[in-house]
């Protein structure tokens, strides 16, 4: 049984795909929640959205292709949601994986990449969700993160900045949007198991061929100093997001909630 039931609500994720998106999605539709997904691989998302229905027998699910960073397709996809769900009440942005680049090796075009696809990545949904939003009696939005927002890495360096600025961002946007009666919070991920993460695994050197995921996972959280010595789960930032864009959270704007396993160093 879920936590909360959310029957009549209607939730957007984007990069619902794959990973933490994903998990969100199905989260949402345990609790009875209406969700719209949308992706930019339309193979994957159809994929995903048949294995969905299959589970979730009738359930009310809408899938699109769209990239994020277009305005014209997200302004699309918005209007879609609104006809084939109702207006929507919650907005999971998840933006995409992160660059790994020094200052040294990051030229000018991929420091523009990066800062406009996690500004975009944000703005663009928000501005086209807005109104359906201002419309719910309990409108939220979810901004998925990253630690490095306030933990910078060194060899990630754009990253790490562009996600600071979103930390900032959802602050400001909670701010703005108060009056509205839309609440916007973040969650701050740590290291979580992803494809990003398995494909680095397949192509680990011959030296280390000898260790399963779950004894290359555990070194790599000893490594790390994550203090629960493992990778996260999608399913655990899902839980995360879920409270947060959910009436359970109803007096909860502007903050976020560190899912990291304790590798966070700071209070």
């Amino acid at each position: 049984m879920s936590m909360i039931e959310l029957d009549g609500k209607v939730a957007v994720v984007t990069g619902g795909s794959s990973g933490i998106g994903l998990a969100t999605v199905e989260l949402l539709l345990e609790t009875g929640a209406a969700v719209a997904m949308c992706g930019r691989d339309p193979a994957r998302l159809r994929s995903a959205e048949a294995a969905l229905r299959e589970r979730f027998a009738g359930c009310r699910l809408y899938a699109a292709a769209c990239d994020v960073l277009k305005p014209e397709q997200v302004n699309a996809f918005a209007a879609d949601v609104a006809r084939e769900l109702g207006p929507v009440d919650m907005l999971v942005n998840n933006a995409g994986q992160g660059r790994v680049s020094t200052f040294d090796t990051t030229e000018d075009a991929a420091w523009v990449e990066e800062l406009q696809l996690k500004f975009f990545s944000v703005i663009h949904p928000t501005r086209a969700f807005l109104p359906q939003l201002e419309q719910s009696k309990q409108g939220a939005i979810v901004c998925v993160n990253s630690l490095l927002a306030t933990q910078p890495e060194p060899h990630m360096v754009a990253t790490s900045a562009a996600r600071a600025g979103v930390h900032n961002l959802v602050r400001s946007l909670a701010t703005e949007f108060a009056p509205k009666g839309v609440r916007v919070n973040g969650i701050l991920i740590g290291l979580v198991e992803s494809g990003q993460w398995r494909r680095r695994f397949e192509a680990r050197p011959e030296a280390d061929r000898h260790l399963d995921w779950p004894a290359w996972t555990a070194r790599l959280a000893k490594q790390k100093q994550i203090q629960l010595g493992r990778l996260g789960l999608p399913q655990e930032a899902a839980r995360a997001i879920l409270f947060l864009a959910s009436p359970l959270s109803s007096y909860t704007t502007g903050s976020h909630i560190d899912i990291s396993g304790g590798l966070s160093r700071h209070a």
